[in-house]
């Protein structure tokens, strides 16, 4: 028999072998011991033996699964990946242990955000190679040390961490801009050659002439405030976030907008509205018409997701056949299919494309402001001329803010199915936004587009007469950054995707129904990446009134409540 250290009895002689193996018995009894590893295995083969299960060794599994560590992260990962425009995108993956071992749980990209990084050359080392470039260093080398040991469905813990890095490589940007700016300015004041000498003034001239003259000009606008600028490789924060959120939805094994939703704290779930984007005309357009970049479809209150789906492409479908004929009243043509995934309208007004609209409504029975409901994304910021101090509405024809207000006041009376005006307007011509809202606000609603902007910076002021504002998950943008957006401004938000969003990506639809938006905008019917995203909407709908937890709405809700209910939709106005 063994002593209480384990050994035989004295008197026996052992060898150096059996001491050993009788050693390393008695610490694997006490390792077991201490983990209460002979207690658990009594328990379940007490608990297996009443319960007679037909999968014995699946009912082990399950038992000792649930007395498992919690996952860890243990790593990140960063991939070069192609947008839906053929550009470089970044893509996250997490990797985190699950009992003992190292998986690779998710992976997740983010769109790039606004055109700075096509602007700036790659011979000045800053471009999009160099936004690509410092994401993926971060991912693979600090992010990736930062996050090791984490839980993955600490989401505010998580977005913590990323927001101090972020906030860090943030003021190093801000610096470093600063002092070539400064070096900058040195060089230019070197290279300035002297003044001239001041001019003879000529006798008899009146001294009132050059003010008389400046006088006459044009009213100035207000100078264009450039957004500050990105910092290089700010989308790996969002790209990260992202990608903790969908791993800490498959950890708890929940689909992710029901993980997006218990980080809110909430449980009723709402369906967006699909706001479908039925025709694209804008700046890039062959036709001389700048203002129009999107005509978007809003459909009316309790329809179901595939019913709207249904409705658009029945829509897109006529307007297509109307622009490929000859007897369009309308007198426009068809484009290549746009970025947005809708067709290109070729014209020269505005009046044009919702004239086209009208005529497809009517010839499919369907009356608009009373079955469906106009949007505009004007996108005038777009079309300032700065020279001329006046928007370029049309190839060749200029107005000033007060006339392009005017323009819509006169757009709007003669087609009330306009619910909605995106970015009408610059952000600096305050004043006109104010006129714009008094004269229109009560039957149409004003809306700010800050989709190209980081949700993560501070926001900027607000516009008057605004009642919500088209955001999306870009750059740095973290999961908390839109569930903060979203509880602050619960009836002011719509979530939009992006042109260029990472191929294969399909979250947002989780993403806007786990924040519980009102609104979702995923452009038009036509590109494999939106479908996806539309189908993924279906689904979520579909499973959430299998389980009868889906509420309805019977009213369209804020941004665009414009007083149409299920109730009294059948009171329209002409269009």
């Amino acid at each position: 028999m063994a002593s209480n250290k384990g050994y035989p009895r004295c008197d026996v002689k052992v060898s150096e072998e059996e001491r050993d193996f009788y050693e390393m018995k008695n610490r694997a009894c006490e390792f077991y011991t201490r983990n209460k590893v002979p207690q658990q295995i009594e328990n379940v083969l007490n608990e297996m033996f009443f319960a007679k299960p037909d999968d014995i060794y699946g009912y082990l599994a399950n038992f000792f699964m649930k007395l498992s560590a919690p996952p860890r992260i243990s790593g990140l990962n960063g991939r070069e990946v192609y947008d839906s425009q053929g550009q470089l995108a970044v893509q996250a993956e997490v990797m985190c242990t699950i009992r003992n071992e190292q998986k690779l749980t998710s992976c997740a990209g983010v769109p790039a955000g606004n055109d700075q990084w096509r602007m700036q050359g790659p011979d000045l080392g800053k471009g999009r190679a160099h936004h690509i470039t410092t994401g993926l260093e971060w991912i693979k080398g600090p992010l990736s040390e930062l996050l090791k040991g984490c839980d993955p469905c600490d989401q505010t813990g998580v977005d913590n961490i990323l927001s101090d890095f972020f906030s860090a490589r943030h003021q190093e940007d801000k610096e470093t801009r600063r002092s070539q700016e400064e070096k900058n300015k040195e060089a230019e004041e070197e290279a300035l050659p002297p003044p001239p000498p001041p001019p003879v003034s000529s006798k008899g001239k009146k001294a009132g002439e050059t003010a008389t003259k400046g006088a006459s000009a044009e009213k100035l606008i207000p100078p264009c405030v450039p957004p500050e600028p990105e910092v290089p490789g700010s989308l790996a924060v969002g790209a990260v976030s992202l990608a903790v959120a969908k791993s800490g939805a498959l950890i708890r094994d929940v689909p992710l907008y029901k993980h997006i939703l218990a980080l809110r704290s909430q449980s009723e779930f709402r369906v967006p509205v699909p706001l479908v984007t039925l025709l694209s005309c804008g700046k890039s357009s062959p036709g001389k018409l700048n203002l129009l970049e999107e005509v978007i479809l809003i459909p009316r209150p309790g329809q179901r997701v595939a019913q709207v789906i249904s409705m658009a492409l029945q829509i897109h479908e006529e307007l297509m056949r109307i622009m490929n004929s000859s007897t369009s009243k309308a007198g426009v043509r068809a484009g290549p299919m746009s970025e947005a995934g809708a067709p290109v309208l070729v014209c020269e007004r505005p009046e044009q494309a919702l004239d086209l609209v009208v005529e497809a409504c009517g010839n499919l029975g369907l009356t608009p402001g009373e079955d469906i409901r106009l949007g505009l994304n004007c996108a005038a910021d777009r079309l300032m001329d700065y020279s001329k101090g006046k928007y370029e509405v049309i190839a060749g024809s200029l107005k000033s803010p007060d006339e392009l207000v005017d323009m819509y006041q006169a757009l709007l009376l003669k087609y009330p199915a306009v619910a909605a005006l995106i970015q009408p307007l610059r952000k600096e011509d305050v004043d006109q936004w104010e006129r714009l809202s008094s004269v229109i606000g009560a039957s149409c609603s004003l809306l700010c587009d800050m989709s190209g902007l980081s949700a993560s910076r501070a926001p900027p002021p607000a516009l008057p007469g605004v009642k919500g504002q088209v955001l999306q998950q870009v750059n740095g943008t973290k999961v908390s950054d839109l569930i903060r957006i979203m509880m602050e401004n619960p009836d002011a938000v719509i979530l939009s995707s992006s042109h260029s969003e990472p191929c294969g990506e399909d979250c947002l639809s989780d993403l806007a129904v786990g924040l519980g938006v009102a609104y979702v905008r995923l452009g038009g019917l036509q590109g494999g990446h939106r479908l996806a995203k539309y189908n993924r909407l279906i689904a979520i709908e579909e499973e959430l009134a299998q389980q009868g937890t889906l509420v309805s709405r019977t009213t369209l809700p804020a941004p665009l409540c414009v007083g149409v209910n299920i109730e009294d939709a059948g009171i329209s106005e002409e269009v």
